[in-house]
């Protein structure tokens, strides 16, 4: 009979961590896509996003075509998909009265633009770039940073897609004038230090991104923002990477429903992959590589999915477990589920709650989400991506 139990004991921890459950088959999409003549390698499948536009050559006379690619609640960012294009020709920039050619000229138009680069560039700003809404940045084709001074704030907005570009070691604002369209500057108390703060937003997409070595946080969600998809991004040498949610009395922060898909969060990373507060998060096929306090956190009653992701445990033994929760009690309601992860090295998600953690997508929403076993595979080219001219990305 001992063994008996035992035996049952192992089915029912197989099943928990590696099965696919009920909540999980809510799409009918793929979930990769193999180039032909290449199915017996599987470093080669890309995710449903990257199949969506990378095997096409002809992607920079096509390059709205990338609106159509997103999965997820932010799936209806159309960006600057229905204007024209501007292109960057020079990194300087001017947060009073920003000249044309410049990146904050054209993140401030009111109409929608679809914004490219010229050349390779590093900007660094003098102080935080207010994007206005229907606007693209998109870096293919180029090398274009985001670094040394204050970075992106999307404010008040929506309809925004941010592809391609690398954001590193930014500075917290400077208190000051700073234009934010056309027609409007006001005063500016000085941004946190994060790469990309998101405030009462929605409809946003960031794809395909690098992200590193920030004072304050990697990308913010705060202030009621959601319909967000954050994807194919790389986040490496940063303390607290990723908060969703203002604070613990902000409940309205309940609206806020955020995707994270097919993220890499790779080498010197501590924890926040996120910490999330009041809303939902679906939390699905990311590579955990490090952290170094947890992955996953959250108080405030927030619900999260935990879905086909991959957790590689730090050496260190206190720090094996994936969750934590900032709470001493009641937390043993709040839903945190998980289905389908990979555990390494020791990895363990705590799990809480009661009742379906299903995202419940529209159909245009929905992708399916793969094994954990293949997001070393599907992450493999997370991050801002070395796009050539005439040749698949």
């Amino acid at each position: 009979m001992a063994s008996l139990a035992l035996l049952l004991l192992l089915i029912s921890c197989y099943l928990t961590h590696f099965a696919s459950t009920s909540e999980a088959n809510y799409t009918p999409q793929p979930w990769s896509y193999v180039p032909p003549g290449d199915s017996k390698h599987t470093k080669n499948i890309m995710n449903v996003i990257d199949s969506c536009w990378r095997t096409k050559s002809n992607w920079r006379s096509n390059r709205r075509a990338l609106a159509d690619c997103a999965v997820g609640y932010g799936k209806d960012a159309i960006g600057g998909k229905y204007g024209a294009i501007y292109v960057v020709t020079n990194s300087e920039d001017h947060p009073k009265n920003p000249k044309p050619g410049s990146l904050r000229y054209g993140v401030i138009q009111t109409q929608p633009l679809w914004i490219i680069f010229a050349k390779d560039m590093v900007i660094t700003l003098n102080n935080e770039l207010i994007m206005n809404s229907y606007k693209t940045i998109d870096g293919r084709g180029a090398k274009v940073e985001i670094a040394y001074g204050p970075c992106i704030t999307v404010q008040d907005v929506s309809h925004v897609i941010i592809h391609g570009i690398g954001i590193h070691d930014c500075k917290p604002g400077k208190s000051g004038l700073v234009r934010s369209s056309p027609t409007h500057i006001g005063h500016r108390g000085g941004s946190d230090g994060d790469a990309i703060a998101i405030f009462a937003s929605s409809n946003i997409w960031v794809d395909h991104c690098s992200l590193a070595r920030c004072f304050d946080g990697l990308i913010d969600i705060i202030h009621a923002s959601t319909a967000i998809t954050i994807s194919n991004n790389y986040f490496s040498q940063h303390d607290k990477v990723m908060l969703l949610g203002h604070n613990d009395k902000f409940t309205a922060d309940k609206v806020m429903k955020v995707t994270l898909a097919f993220n890499r969060f790779g080498a010197g990373l501590i924890e926040r992959m996120p910490r999330v507060r009041f809303g939902y998060a679906h939390i699905a096929n990311n590579k955990y590589e490090e952290w170094r306090m947890y992955a996953i956190g959250g108080s405030s009653n927030a619900t999260i999915f935990s879905e086909g992701n991959y957790f590689v445990a730090p050496n260190l033994s206190s720090a094996k477990q994936v969750t934590k929760r900032e709470a001493s009690s009641g937390w043993k309601d709040w839903k945190w589920r998980s289905s389908k992860d990979v555990f390494m090295n020791g990895a363990y998600f705590v799990q809480s709650g009661w009742g379906s953690c299903n995202p419940y997508y529209t159909q245009a929403q929905s992708f399916v989400v793969a094994p954990g076993l293949m997001v070393p595979a599907l992450t493999s080219n997370a991050g801002a991506l070395n796009c050539v001219f005439g040749k698949a990305c």
